[in-house]
């Protein structure tokens, strides 16, 4: 005979965990898959965190303006949004489900306001800021993205024990290297609409700063940081943040031959099942020529 149904706090955590569930389901087919691959300590803190990244950028990347919201509503959002993290870290509940998962994960792993006010000030920066400069791409994608890793990699180090402990300086190094190589790709895999869209530029591609093949080669030194490190990762960690790594090597490789021509530069899904495979058979990271 089977257990009683949850109830109390016990259902609504399930609930808020399947709601980041959800988010990571409906946005990215690639996260999700790299996600399947990480052990079951980690899984759902990991998207719980990768849900409130996806919902605070949905605020600032079309669906609030879309909704009739006027950028300074757009930045109260945000505001609000950063201000019910903060609270729920602190107390442990949240009305907002998508909230309760990550403070779940916040209080359980060590994700403090020294990642999460970086990554709301990278949110705000969208809503005033439309072309950067190499020091402002570099804070934009520190808070966007390298803070992210950083996240994960807390995540990683700290999920099930009973007290979090900072990670090694090596992990944090390689954490942030990938999470900019991440963001850089997807830059420039997302130029066209960047620019026509929502009239950003990050990488002052078309003032002429920056070459795309100076860009791929930041990239590729990004992408052999991180893997370098990848093999001290937890066990559990290894195969999906390979698999992650390996998928985006993939499309930095067709970014080089990409003409702009052919849409948004995409790796097919028999691919990205082989480079599964491989991480699962634990094979190390893909070197750049690989």
């Amino acid at each position: 005979m089977s257990g009683a149904e949850p109830t109390g706090l016990t259902l609504y955590n399930r609930t808020a965990q399947d709601a980041a569930d959800a988010v990571i389901a409906r946005y990215s087919t690639s996260f999700a898959l790299a996600c399947r691959l990480l052990g079951r300590r980690v899984r759902p803190h990991v998207r719980a965190v990768y849900a409130l990244v996806r919902v605070a950028d949905e605020i600032v990347d079309g669906p609030g303006s879309e909704a009739g919201v006027e950028s300074t509503g757009l930045h109260a959002i945000v505001d609000h949004l950063e201000d019910e993290v903060r609270t729920a870290t602190a107390t442990g509940f949240s009305p907002n489900l998508v909230v309760h998962a990550f403070a779940r994960t916040a209080r359980e792993c060590g994700i403090g306001e020294d990642l999460t006010h970086p990554f709301f000030e990278s949110m705000r920066a969208d809503l005033s800021t439309s072309s950067h400069d190499d020091a402002s791409h570099d804070s934009y994608v520190y808070g966007s993205a390298e803070v992210v890793g950083l996240m994960c990699l807390q995540v990683f180090v700290n999920a099930g024990l009973p007290q979090p402990a900072a990670p090694a300086p090596p992990l944090v190094h390689g954490a942030r290297r990938l999470g900019a190589a991440f963001q850089d790709i997807n830059f420039l895999r997302d130029l066209a609409d960047d620019r026509d869209r929502l009239g950003r530029d990050y990488l002052s591609i078309d003032s002429g700063a920056h070459s795309r093949g100076e860009l791929l080669d930041r990239i590729d030194a990004d992408l052999d940081a991180a893997a370098a490190v990848i093999p001290e990762l937890p066990a559990d960690c290894r195969r999906a943040v390979t698999a992650a790594h390996d998928l985006f090597r993939a499309l930095a490789i067709r970014l080089r031959s990409d003409d702009g021509t052919q849409g948004r530069v995409r790796v097919p899904d028999t691919r990205k099942a082989a480079l599964a495979a491989r991480a699962m058979c634990g094979l190390p990271a893909r070197a750049v020529h690989a």
